[in-house]
């Protein structure tokens, strides 16, 4: 006899800054229910609208089993598709579904993918600071926790500028200078690699700060610092540049994190262009397609490196873990390391030891949710500041 889905039902929540959205899909099964993560900080009313108003009465009904069939039907419903309010809202769901499958199954999700590759995954942490030397002293503290991955970052994305002549009347933003910014962070990597050596595995994110020929010339400048590898030199809409950046020098690239349709990753891994794939699991619509990305991935010899800020939920933090311990072309895995009362309030939340992530190994995504404690940190309206961003002279720039 199938299982329908009874209810769908959407947890706004913010404890720790960011506004997380969970699709909790309730099933005719009394006491089976499964959670996925839809969460679009910047955009939550949104998602929130999309599922309650046109999913719920779409999916109320439906066999929890048929997940392949339930995806492919939400991707194309609405007519138009990819984009990140539908595709975020699309993976609650399907996450959800995948949660339930493995409660009824028994087993974790990960079984369900084939069984795990390793027992745990390697993450990275985010060491910062204002100088070289804080850069340096911030390393070393996350190396004191077992961490052996490293992203470092000087004054935020695109450094902070300290020679910044702005026009009369400029607007308020988030504003950098990218000669700076890059001359700065190639004096920060010769400081970390002459303090440390080379042991350390050092990662580091452009956040797309950069024009796509300055973002070659710094591919190039960091070559000799051995990263384990580069984030976003480019913006989504430069990706054809990758092509002269691979020409032009051997520093790992990672990319990925603001794709939303599959066009954008594919000729990136066909083509061997980058080497790591960075998609946030939620804006590319949940576990279905990530699985079959990564399987892609594997062909060419490209690994993942899933997005794992804290505007991923710790039930997405769940779903990229169990797809970690899966992909035999895993990677590295981003870690935002939450503070003790978000443990409290998603029970089963995977946990970080001596640098690698492990799962609770419970049924399913083996993650809850304590909707009472939930309520207690509702979600606050505010105007996005960190995105504003402004070269000098005021010019709106990539975020």
């Amino acid at each position: 006899m199938s299982i329908q889905i009874k209810d769908v039902q959407t947890i706004l929540t913010q404890p720790a800054g960011s506004r997380l959205v969970i699709v909790k899909i309730i099933t005719s099964d009394d006491g089976l229910y499964g959670l996925g993560c839809a969460t679009f900080t910047q955009r939550f009313h949104a998602v929130h609208t999309a599922i309650e108003q046109h999913f719920k009465p779409f999916l109320i009904g439906r066999d929890v089993d048929r997940i392949e069939e339930t995806w492919q039907m939400l991707m194309v419903n609405g007519y138009w598709r990819n984009g990140p309010v539908l595709n975020n809202a699309i993976s609650g769901v399907d996450q959800a579904l995948w949660d339930i499958k493995g409660k009824r199954a028994g087993m974790p999700v990960y079984q369900l993918l084939g069984g795990k590759c390793r027992e745990g995954a390697a993450v990275y942490g985010h060491a910062g600071g204002d100088t070289p030397e804080a850069v340096v002293d911030s390393i070393r503290q996350f190396e004191e926790q077992g961490y052996r991955y490293i992203r470092c970052q000087m004054g935020g994305y695109g450094g902070k500028a300290s020679t910044l002549v702005k026009p009369e009347g400029a607007p308020e933003g988030a504003y950098y200078n990218r000669k700076e910014y890059m001359m700065n962070h190639l004096r920060m990597f010769e400081h970390i690699r002459a303090e440390m050596g080379f042991e350390v595995e050092l990662l580091h994110d452009i956040h797309e700060r950069l024009h796509p020929i300055e973002a070659v010339g710094f591919a190039k400048d960091m070559e000799e610092f051995k990263l384990f590898f580069l984030e976003d030199a480019l913006a989504p809409e430069d990706i054809e540049w990758f092509r002269h950046i691979r020409q032009q020098c051997a520093t790992p690239q990672a990319m990925g994190e603001l794709f939303n349709h599959p066009h954008e990753w594919t000729p990136l891994i066909e083509g061997r262009l980058i080497d790591f794939m960075r998609m946030h699991v939620s804006q590319m619509g949940g576990i279905t397609p990530a699985r079959n990305v990564a399987a892609f991935g594997q062909m060419y010899g490209v690994r993942t490196a899933w997005h794992g800020p804290g505007d991923t939920s710790p039930v997405g933090h769940a779903a990229n873990l169990h797809l970690d311990l899966w992909a035999p072309n895993f990677g590295i895995q981003e870690w935002c390391r939450f503070p003790e009362h978000v443990y409290e309030m998603f029970p089963g939340l995977p946990e970080v030891r001596n640098g690698y992530m492990y799962p609770s190994d419970g049924p399913g995504l083996g993650i809850d949710i304590d909707e009472d404690l939930a309520a207690k940190y509702p979600c606050a309206n505010e105007v996005i500041g960190w995105t504003q961003t402004r070269l000098p002279d005021g010019s709106p720039a990539r975020p």
